[in-house]
């Protein structure tokens, strides 16, 4: 891949990932809750997505998500609803005192896993990468070597950006020792993703 193409897929990498989304929604949650220690297994998740996205995309399967209006439905709503029932377990959640990796899943992929289909049930992040990734391609150089350098590229730019996130919402810990900021809390992340899902739910393809 030329220097000049990988720069300018860098830039967009960036804005892509500093853009606030389901994903940076998860991070700052999860940082705020558990510490950065525990929201890196969230952020791992958003990641392993990333790669299956990107996977599809070099396959050609995302084209084909992108022409089908019933799949893209299907996803979007699987997606949406995904995020309301994140949104409303937030919102319900009790008032407790935060300690380091308090009420943490039961399991311990259960953070994980939250990541990883917050970024897999977003058919529109994934109809974005069938329009951008493509563009930095050059069709008569092998593509394996390009689509290698452009996973490590976006991947790695994402796990900073989710990580710093975290790392900032992580410094805010010390203030919830107090039932009443652990409940708003609770209730403005609980918003943010209920709002995110309707607005995934009225998105479209375009």
């Amino acid at each position: 891949m030329d220097i000049n193409i990988w720069l300018a897929f860098l830039v967009a990498a960036v804005v892509i990932a500093v853009t606030p989304g389901p994903g940076a929604v998860l991070s700052i949650a999860t940082g705020l809750r558990y510490g950065y220690a525990n929201a890196l297994r969230a952020i791992i998740g958003l990641e392993a997505a990333l790669l299956v996205q990107l996977l599809v995309v070099g396959l050609g399967l995302g084209a084909l998500l992108a022409a089908s209006s019933g799949a893209f439905l299907a996803l979007k709503v699987v997606g949406a609803g995904y995020l309301v029932y994140l949104g409303v377990s937030k919102w319900r959640a009790p008032v407790e005192e935060l300690d380091e990796g308090s009420a943490l899943p039961r399991r311990r992929g259960g953070l994980f896993l939250q990541g990883l289909l917050v970024n897999l049930t977003n058919p529109k992040a994934l109809i974005f990468m069938v329009a951008l990734v493509p563009q930095f391609v050059t069709a008569n150089l092998p593509q394996l070597p390009q689509f290698a350098i452009i996973a490590v590229t976006m991947v790695t730019v994402d796990l900073l950006v989710m990580s710093a996130y975290a790392l900032l919402a992580g410094r805010c810990r010390v203030w919830l020792h107090d039932p009443g900021m652990i409940r708003m809390q609770n209730r403005i992340f609980g918003g943010m993703f209920v709002s995110a899902g309707a607005l995934l739910a009225a998105s479209s393809k375009a």
